[in-house]
């Protein structure tokens, strides 16, 4: 159909962008990634989902009826996996902690705007910070808040080298620095540069909000074929994966409050774990809550759930703080974080137990257990935690978007930390717990503590607030998932009627978790969780690589005077296109 008098088309305004005489040529702000046009799979790109819906059905056969061969080769395969890659994955996030310093702090590169440059941010920065910090960490934020710090005071690389006993006072201070380690910037700047990668090109060049855009600004129009829609598959798998890490804990956790709450015998297996009947009956529950929110979309259900995470954890942090190690949780917060900004460079680039002693092979798993974990554990997440981000973060500058996602959220791990697990150390370094909270489980820790610290009455209340809390983060963080994965098969678009795939994610991160958790416990998860996480981290170091360029060729387009938004492209070109 031809156009009306006057009116330029498409294809002319295309030309005309293309014959410009400039030194450097616009942005690319047109993907277009091919979407069915009816039936069942109307808006979404088939070459996407339904491998990503294969893969993940079958990971959850295989786990289900052959649970034996499938623990043993994921096993196996962990070991490899571990052995071979820990390496990547330490250089890999510290390369990410320092790009995203670099950019938030160049002026030049700080003050491009995620979109129009004229444009306001879309939530208040409560709200954005409440989403960041649900969607982003809560459930094992909940869960490591005394795990972790006690889980160094027990074992640590100091521990193991002999320089300082288990279980002592001078056992606590490294014990911080490793926490702070895993739950800062090696986190939170990956999310951030996942983020913006994908961030940047969707809200300022009009790219759609998916995972292939942020390698467009390297690749270009290739993204639409197949290496895009393998980069997109990739993600879906590593989502799903990466969330149920995060659902099995919380799923533990749920069940260890529900017990002690009273809430009956049957929750708990001889073994003290969560029982194969509470697993299946909190997860029906949870993860319908988590589909019931997800199909409200981001404005309405995510964004007052996330609110009410923040209230709530508000609520409890300041009880830890009036009745428990309040005073000795911020030395340890003020201590802590010298360690951790001074020794930051060495802790990152380090690997561990290379001389092949006893100690050197101790070192060396103990950092492939725990650093190398969590480095596997924030990639898998990240194109969850990254898309969610993206998403919620149009109109702010890099800088704010950057020094945001990173700083922000890593403080509030670390006060998490050090006020609620500084509580459970100081009470079993003064004899008061008596091995009651270090030699419980990790699911059952926080309620050990309140335990201790609380009359029994005070504390059923507090337990019955946790376990309140953490239903909203396991809702939270799978609702999220859930639109993130919609959003990546529906080529960017979150806005569609799409239930049916959304009913379908909904059980596949049950089914996941919960076959799982039968399977071989969290361990299971986790070890699925690293395997996941490899293919992607590939696709994050070349994410990286692409928004730096795309940053840096948009500061010379400025010099020139080339427009670096899709808005500007469009305005040059209705101006330069010839009328019919």
């Amino acid at each position: 159909m031809s156009s009306h008098a006057g009116e330029a088309t498409p294809q002319m305004k295309e030309a005309a962008i293309e014959e410009a005489d400039w030194p450097i040529d616009p942005p690319l702000v047109e993907l277009e990634i091919d979407t069915h046009d009816r039936g069942f799979y109307e808006g979404f790109s088939r070459e996407v989902t339904i491998p990503g819906k294969v893969i993940v059905s079958l990971l959850i056969m295989w786990a289900i009826f052959f649970p034996v061969s499938a623990n043993k080769t994921l096993t196996a395969a962990n070991s490899t996996i571990i052995a071979t890659f820990g390496g990547w994955y330490v250089y890999l996030v510290a390369f990410l902690i320092v790009t995203s310093l670099v950019l938030a702090l160049l002026p030049k590169v700080g003050s491009l705007r995620i979109g129009p440059p004229d444009e306001a941010p879309e939530f208040s920065r409560f709200s954005w910070f409440s989403m960041l910090f649900g969607a982003g960490i809560g459930i094992g934020m909940l869960t490591y808040s005394t795990g972790e710090p006690l889980a160094h005071f027990v074992n640590n690389p100091d521990i193991i080298r002999g320089s300082v006993e288990a279980q002592s006072a001078e056992a606590v201070r490294p014990a911080y620095m490793y926490t702070f380690l895993h739950w800062g910037l090696g986190a939170w700047c990956t999310y951030a540069l996942v983020g913006l990668a994908i961030g940047y090109v969707a809200h300022r060049r009009g790219l759609p909000l998916t995972i292939r855009s942020a390698l467009a600004p390297l690749f270009g129009r290739v993204m639409e074929g197949p290496f895009g829609h393998v980069v997109d598959i990739v993600a879906v798998v590593a989502t799903i994966l990466g969330v149920a890490v995060t659902m099995g804990l919380g799923v533990e956790q749920f069940v260890a409050g529900l017990a002690r709450l009273g809430l009956g015998g049957w929750l708990l297996a001889e073994d003290g774990s969560a029982s194969a009947t509470a697993i299946v009956v909190s997860l029906v529950a949870l993860v319908g809550a988590s589909t019931i929110s997800a199909l409200s979309g981001v404005g309405r259900g995510i964004k007052w759930l996330s609110n009410l995470n923040m209230g709530l954890s508000f609520g409890l942090l300041a009880l830890f703080a009036a009745l428990g190690a309040g005073l000795y949780g911020l030395q340890l917060l003020g201590i802590g974080l010298w360690d951790y900004v001074r020794t930051l460079p060495q802790q990152s680039l380090t690997l561990l137990g290379g001389d092949g002693s006893a100690t050197g092979a101790a070192l060396r798993q103990w950092q492939l257990d725990w650093t190398v974990f969590y480095w596997a554990w924030w990639i898998a997440f990240a194109p969850f935690v990254g898309m969610f981000i993206a998403r919620i973060s149009r109109g702010r500058t890099i800088r704010e978007y950057i020094l945001g996602v990173t700083i922000v959220p890593s403080v509030m791990c670390f006060v998490w930390m050090t006020l609620v697990g500084g509580t459970a150390i100081e009470l079993e370094l003064s004899g008061v717990a008596d091995g009651a909270i270090v030699g419980a489980a990790m699911s059952d820790q926080l309620y050990a503590t309140l335990g201790v610290l609380l009359e029994p009455g005070l504390a059923m209340v507090v337990s019955g607030l946790v376990v309140l809390l953490l239903m909203t983060y396991l809702v939270t963080s799978a609702d999220s998932a859930i639109l993130i994965v919609n959003t990546i098969n529906g080529a960017g678009d979150d806005e569609g009627s799409r239930r049916y795939h959304i009913l379908f994610w909904g059980a596949a991160i049950a089914f996941v978790v919960g076959s799982m958790l039968i399977l071989g416990g969290i361990d299971a998860i986790r070890i699925t969780m690293i395997i996941g996480a490899l293919p992607f981290s590939f696709v994050v170091a070349v994410m990286c690589v692409a928004i730096l360029k795309a940053v840096a060729y948009d500061l010379i387009r400025k010099k020139h005077g080339v427009p670096t938004t899709a808005q500007g492209c469009e305005e040059w070109a209705e101006k330069a296109a010839p009328a019919e």
